[in-house]
C-alpha cells in the first residue's frame, strides 16, 4: 500500500451514519425467493393425501347424514393444519436463521476499529479491508492496492485475474473486466494481495444485483436417508391403497354395507398411510442443522447433518483450532547466545535489543497479525524507554510474502541519516536465503532452529539492511541483509482441547494434525493435546510417497508437518481409500479442493477466507477444535432420535392398522373410525417429531465407535424390534376387543376398551423408544418438557372423550367399568414391558447397537 497512506487514522463511518444509510437503502443482499407464508404453506397441507382423505371422510359421513360426526373430521382437518403450520414455521426460522449466517462476511473499518460483519450489514461508504480468499462483499473502488488480483469470471467468463490499481480520483463505476481497473465487484474472489475500498453499491444496485445472481443459500440436497425414507413411503402408500380397496369390497360382498365398507377402507387408508416420515426427516434435520448453529457450527449441506456420526477421522489444523491463535514470543536467539522470555520484569540484555527491534520494524505499525502483536508487546515491554522503538520513522515500502519468498520486507526513512533501513522477518530459510549464508552459517542457523522448534516454537529468522541509492529495486535479494537472529514464539494449546481429544479417542474417532509449522512444533503440541505423535511426517516426505505409500503411511501417522494446503488433498484421498469417512479443517484458498474431496468439510469462520466457507459443508464460526466435538455429539444425537422416531412410527401404526383390519375379517364390529385415527395422529405427529427431536442423547453417544455411513434408518434388526413393538401391541389390543365382544359386552364398551389400551400403549411405545438402553424408569429423569405436554395433553383429551357424554357418542363409546379401565392400564402398560426387560437383561448396553442396526 502507499507509505503515505496511515491505516491507523483511517476511522471509517460511524454508527449513526451506518444506521441511518441501512435506513436509506435497506441491507446488502439480493432478492431471493421468500419464506412460504402460512397461506402457502396451507395449500400444500390441503393437497397432502392425509388432508383429502379426511375432508372425502368427513363429506361421506354428511352424505350419510351424520352431522357431528361430518362437523368433528372437519374441525380435526384445521386442527391438524395448525400443526403443520406450526411445524412448517419453526423449520422455516430455523432455515432463516441459517442464511443469515452463511451470508459472505466482511472486514471494515468502523469507529476507527477493524471489525469483520455479516455481507449484508455492509453499507455505501464502508471501508473494506480486502485480502487473498476473500468475496468482494459490495461494488467498491479501491483506496489501497498492493499486489491486489481478482478472480472476475463470475461477472465476466475471463478465467484468468485481473490486476487492481488504485483510485486517483472518484469514477463512476464501470463496467467489469480487464485489468488497473480501481473498482472491485460484488461477488468476485481475491485471489492474491491485498487493497483497501471504500463501497459504492450494494445488493440489487451492483453488477452482480444487475443480472440477478443469487450467492449464497442454503442447500436442499438429496440424501442416503431422504432417498430410504421415499422409498418406504411409496412402498407403504402402495400396499395402504391395495388394502384399502381390499377391506372395502370384503365388507361390501360379505355383508352388503358398501357405504360403511367405504368408511372401513377410508379408516384403514389413514392408519397405513405413513406421511410423518418426510414430516419427520424434514423437521429433523432442519432443526438439527438449527442446533449445530446455537453450538457455533453453521450447515451449509444438509447431508453433513447426516454424516456427523459416521466420522472416523478428524483431520485438524493446529493454528488457531488446537492452539488459540495468541502469540507470545517465548524465546531470543543471536549468533552464539540464546535467552529465554518469561513472564517475569526482568530486563532485555542488550544483544538482544536489535533482534526485536527490527521484528517490529519488519511489522505493520498497527498490527492485526498475532506475531507481530507479539513482538509490538514485547517491545513495549522491554524498549519503551530506548532508542530502538521508531515511531517518526516513514514507511516508503513494502515487500510482501509471495509463493516464492516466505519473507517480507519493510523500507523505511529515518530523520537521522540518508539511507534506507530495511528490516525483513520471515521462515528461517528464506532470510537465511536473503542473507547469502555461507554453508557452515546456514547449517548452524538450522541447528538453532530446531532446537528452538524442538520445544513447541514458532520460529521467524529477523534480518536488516541500508540501500543509499534514490530508486529502490524490485525485489527483495537485491538488498544486502544481514542476520540478526531468531524469534521463538509459542501459540498455546486451548484448555479443553485435551478433554476433546481424550473424547474422540472415547468415540473411536482417529484425531489427525495436518499443520504448516515445523515438525519439532507440531510433535510438541501434539504430545501436549495428548495425540500418538511416535510417528510423524513431513511434506517433503510425502511428495516422495506414490498413492499406495502414502495409504499405508495415513494409516499409522497421526502427526502431519511443513504441509502445504495442496498436499491435503492428497492426504483425504488416501485416507478415504482406506475406508475412512473423513472430515476436514482449512482456512485458506487452497484449502478448497480437500474441503471438498472430504466427506465433511470444516472451513474455519473466523479466519477462513469466503472460497473456503463455500467449499466447506460445515463453517466453525469460532475455530475451536472443541466446537467440531460437540458438532460430532450432536450430530450422533440427531441421527440415533430421528432412527427412535422413525422405529416408532413404524410401531405405532402396526396396531392401527391392525385394528383397522382384523375387525373386517374377523365380522366384528369396526373398532375404529376415522375420528379415532384422527385422534391418534394428533399424539404420533408431535411426538415424532418435536419429541424425539428434542430427547437428550444417549448416556455413551461418544463411547461407542462410529455408525458404518451405509447403516440405514432400518436396518433388519431395527426392523425387527419396531415391528416386534407393534404386533405385541396389536396382539394385547385385539385380545381385549375379542374378549369384551365375547363376554357380551356392548359394542361402544368393547371400542373404548380397545381404544384406551391402544392409547396407553402409543404413549408406553413413546417412553419406551426415548432410549434403547436405559430403562423408561431411569430414562425419566432425562427432563423433556415436550415429553410430557404430550402425554399430558393425550391422557386429558381421552379422559373427555370418555366421560363427556357429547365426545363419548362422537366417537361411538360407551362408559368404562373401574374393572375394564384398569385392565386397559395393566394391558397398555404390558406391552412394552418385553422390552424393558430386554434392557435390563442387556445391562444397560442399547438393544439395537450401532453395529446391529447396520445389520
Amino acid at each position: 500500500m502507499r507509505p503515505d497512506f496511515d491505516l491507523a487514522a483511517e476511522t471509517g463511518l460511524t454508527d449513526a451514519q451506518v444506521a441511518a444509510r441501512l435506513a436509506a437503502d435497506g441491507h446488502n443482499e439480493l432478492r431471493s425467493s421468500k419464506p412460504r407464508g402460512p397461506l402457502a404453506t396451507a395449500l400444500e397441507v390441503v393437497r397432502e393425501p392425509m388432508f383429502l382423505l379426511l375432508v372425502a371422510t368427513g363429506s361421506l359421513y354428511l352424505v350419510l347424514g351424520d352431522l357431528g360426526e361430518g362437523l368433528l373430521l372437519m374441525a380435526f382437518v384445521f386442527v391438524i393444519m395448525g400443526i403443520t403450520l406450526y411445524q412448517e414455521r419453526k423449520t422455516e426460522r430455523a432455515l432463516e436463521a441459517l442464511r443469515d449466517l452463511s451470508s459472505p462476511r466482511a472486514l471494515v473499518i468502523r469507529n476507527g476499529e477493524r471489525m469483520r460483519i455479516p455481507g449484508r450489514e455492509v453499507v455505501r461508504g464502508d471501508l473494506v479491508m480486502l485480502v487473498e480468499g476473500d468475496r468482494v462483499p459490495a461494488d467498491a473502488e479501491v483506496l489501497e492496492s498492493a499486489g491486489l488480483a481478482v478472480d472476475e469470471s463470475l461477472l465476466t467468463g475471463e478465467s484468468i485475474p485481473v490486476r487492481k490499481r488504485r483510485s486517483d480520483s472518484v469514477e463512476a463505476v464501470p463496467r467489469p473486466g480487464g485489468d488497473d481497473s480501481p473498482f472491485v465487484y460484488s461477488g468476485t474472489l481475491v485471489v492474491s494481495g491485498k487493497g483497501l475500498a471504500r463501497v459504492r453499491a450494494i445488493g440489487q444496485q451492483t453488477e452482480l444485483g444487475r443480472i440477478g445472481r443469487a450467492l449464497a443459500s442454503v442447500e436442499e440436497e438429496s440424501t442416503g436417508i431422504q432417498r430410504e425414507t421415499r422409498h418406504l413411503v411409496r412402498n407403504l402408500a402402495v400396499l395402504g391403497a391395495l388394502m384399502c380397496a381390499g377391506v372395502v369390497a370384503v365388507y361390501g360382498l360379505t355383508r352388503g354395507d358398501w357405504g360403511q365398507g367405504l368408511l372401513a377402507g377410508l379408516t384403514l387408508a389413514m392408519a397405513m398411510l405413513p406421511e410423518e416420515f418426510p414430516v419427520v426427516l424434514t423437521v429433523f434435520l432442519a432443526l438439527g442443522a438449527w442446533r449445530l448453529s446455537q453450538h457455533r457450527v453453521l450447515t451449509r449441506r444438509v447431508a453433513a447433518v447426516e454424516t456427523l456420526g459416521a466420522a472416523t477421522v478428524l483431520c485438524v489444523d493446529k493454528t488457531g483450532t488446537l492452539t488459540l491463535n495468541d502469540m507470545e514470543v517465548r524465546a531470543l536467539s543471536v549468533p552464539g547466545t540464546r535467552l529465554q522470555i518469561g513472564s517475569d520484569g526482568s530486563s532485555l540484555p542488550e544483544e538482544f535489543h536489535e533482534v526485536v527491534e527490527f521484528a517490529i520494524l519488519a511489522s505493520h505499525r498497527d498490527p492485526f497479525d498475532p506475531m507481530e502483536k507479539a513482538f509490538k508487546r514485547l517491545g513495549t515491554r522491554f524498549l519503551a524507554q530506548t532508542e530502538h522503538l521508531h515511531e517518526d520513522w516513514t514507511l516508503v515500502r513494502e515487500y510482501p510474502l509471495s509463493p516464492d519468498l516466505l519473507a517480507m520486507s519493510r523500507v523505511w526513512r529515518s530523520r537521522d541519516t540518508d539511507a534506507y533501513v530495511i528490516a525483513a522477518k520471515g521462515a528461517p530459510e528464506a532470510i537465511a536465503d536473503l542473507c547469502h549464508l555461507a554453508p557452515e552459517d546456514t547449517a548452524r542457523l538450522s541447528h538453532d532452529v530446531s532446537e528452538l522448534a524442538d520445544e513447541g516454537l514458532r520460529v521467524l529468522g529477523v534480518a536488516k539492511a541500508e540501500f543509499r541509492p534514490e530508486n529502490l529495486p524490485g525485489g527483495q535479494h537485491d538488498f544486502t541483509f544481514e542476520l540478526l537472529g531468531l524469534v521463538g514464539l509459542e501459540d498455546p494449546v486451548r484448555p479443553t482441547a485435551v478433554d476433546a481429544v481424550k473424547e474422540c479417542r472415547a468415540a473411536g474417532i482417529r484425531v489427525v494434525m495436518i499443520t504448516g509449522d515445523y515438525p519439532g512444533t507440531a510433535r510438541n503440541v501434539a504430545r501436549q493435546v495428548g495425540l500418538d505423535a511416535g510417528r510423524l511426517a513431513t511434506g517433503a516426505e510425502l511428495d516422495g510417497l506414490d498413492d499406495a505409500g502414502l495409504q499405508a503411511a495415513v494409516r499409522e501417522t497421526n502427526v502431519f508437518a511443513r504441509v502445504v494446503p495442496e498436499q491435503k488433498l492428497r492426504l483425504v484421498e488416501a485416507l478415504k481409500a482406506n475406508g475412512e469417512v473423513v472430515a476436514m479443517t482449512g482456512d485458506g484458498v487452497n484449502d478448497a479442493p480437500a474441503l471438498k474431496a472430504a466427506h465433511i468439510g470444516i472451513a474455519m469462520g473466523g479466519r477462513g477466507t469466503d472460497v473456503a466457507r463455500e467449499s466447506a459443508s460445515l463453517v466453525l464460526l469460532d475455530d475451536d477444535f472443541t466446537s467440531i466435538v460437540r458438532a460430532v455429539r450432536l450430530g450422533r444425537r440427531i441421527f440415533d432420535n430421528l432412527q427412535k422416531a422413525m422405529a416408532y412410527i413404524l410401531a405405532v401404526h402396526v396396531p392401527i392398522a391392525g385394528m383397522s383390519l382384523l375387525p373386517v375379517l374377523f365380522r366384528w364390529p369396526l373398532a375404529l373410525f376415522p375420528v379415532h385415527i384422527v385422534f391418534l395422529e394428533l399424539i404420533i405427529d408431535p411426538a415424532c417429531s418435536v419429541v424425539f427431536e428434542a430427547e437428550a442423547a444417549e448416556a455413551d453417544v461418544m463411547r461407542r465407535p462410529p455408525r458404518d455411513p451405509r447403516e440405514r434408518l432400518f436396518g433388519w434388526r431395527t426392523l425387527g424390534v419396531s415391528l416386534a413393538q407393534g404386533m405385541i401391541a396389536l396382539a394385547l389390543v385385539v385380545a381385549i376387543y375379542g374378549v369384551s365382544l365375547a363376554g357380551g359386552a356392548p359394542e361402544g364398551e368393547a371400542r373404548a376398551l380397545a381404544f384406551t389400551t391402544l392409547i396407553l400403549s402409543n404413549l408406553g411405545l413413546i417412553f419406551a423408544n426415548r432410549s434403547w438402553g436405559q430403562t423408561v424408569l431411569s430414562r425419566i429423569r432425562v427432563p423433556n418438557r415436550a415429553l410430557w405436554l404430550v402425554t399430558a395433553g393425550a391422557l386429558g383429551f381421552l379422559l373427555l372423550a370418555l366421560s363427556v357424554p357429547g365426545l363419548r357418542d362422537l366417537f361411538l363409546f360407551e362408559p368404562l367399568s373401574p374393572r375394564g379401565a384398569a385392565a386397559a392400564v395393566v394391558l397398555g402398560v404390558g406391552s412394552i414391558a418385553w422390552f424393558e426387560v430386554l434392557k435390563l437383561a442387556n445391562r444397560g448396553r442399547p438393544v439395537v447397537t450401532s453395529q446391529q442396526r447396520a445389520a
